[in-house]
């Protein structure tokens, strides 16, 4: 359970760096999927470094990835996934991504998204 805290700290840490909204509480999302692959077990003394993605934006949801890896042999301890769906806090109810958060998710990462495989 705590790698998905690790990957919640990472995702607000990428959003910080991402937004000029300083509060995390007034992001445009919802968190609706997570999934973890464990690769390898993490020892209590070791470091681990945690590294984040924007995958795709879908036509209401966009997926980060995640990569988990022990810092000094860059051994894999954990791949994820998440999937945040664009939301209207006021009336409850998911919206389409705004042109806004796509244009700029895709020049913060530095590369055209594509839209994630339907599951």
């Amino acid at each position: 359970a705590v790698y998905v805290t690790y990957i919640e700290v990472a995702r607000q840490e990428y959003w910080r760096a991402f937004s000029t909204e300083p509060d995390y509480r007034r992001v445009p999302f919802i968190l609706a999927h997570v999934s973890i692959d464990f690769r390898s077990e993490a020892l209590v003394r070791e470091v681990l470094v945690l590294a984040i993605r924007c995958g795709g934006i879908g036509t209401k949801s966009f997926t980060f990835e995640y990569e988990i890896r022990e810092r000094e042999s860059g051994r894999l301890v954990v791949e994820a996934s998440s999937v945040q769906v664009c939301y209207d806090y006021t009336v409850k109810q998911s919206i389409p991504v705004p042109d806004e958060l796509r244009r700029g998710l895709e020049v913060f990462e530095g590369r055209g998204l594509p839209q994630p495989p339907r599951i």
